[in-house]
């Protein structure tokens, strides 16, 4: 259960960090993807930020809960962001992510006292 937890662990941060990049760089995609959604581009740098941070934060055992818990957060308001363009079945998929995240933030408390 462990490496399982590493690995849901580094996939996360790795998602997050991408995400956050790709929103704070200013890349053509996410602005159509935000235009679409009818929020125009003044979120994205804000969400790429609060994911980038997210990301950073749940590197570290002593602040992973808080990284995991910003990481959920941030994957929450794209999806958020995804419903609003219409596209339901992604939107869906995409609370995989969050869910992911609970469990990291679930796990880090207990994982940390046996290690």
């Amino acid at each position: 259960m462990k490496y399982l937890y590493y690995a849901i662990l580094v996939i996360m941060v790795i998602l997050s960090l991408a995400a956050g990049a790709a929103k704070v760089s200013s890349m053509q995609q996410e602005i159509q993807f935000f235009e679409e959604a009818g929020i125009g581009s003044t979120w994205m740098l804000p969400l790429g930020c609060l994911q980038i941070i997210g990301g950073l934060l749940a590197i570290y055992r002593r602040t992973r809960q808080a990284g995991s818990a910003v990481i959920a957060i941030g994957f929450l308001l794209s999806t958020f962001v995804i419903f609003a363009t219409g596209n339901s079945i992604f939107g869906v998929f995409s609370l995989l992510p969050v869910l992911l995240c609970i469990f990291i933030f679930w796990r880090a408390n207990g994982l940390s006292q046996s290690l």
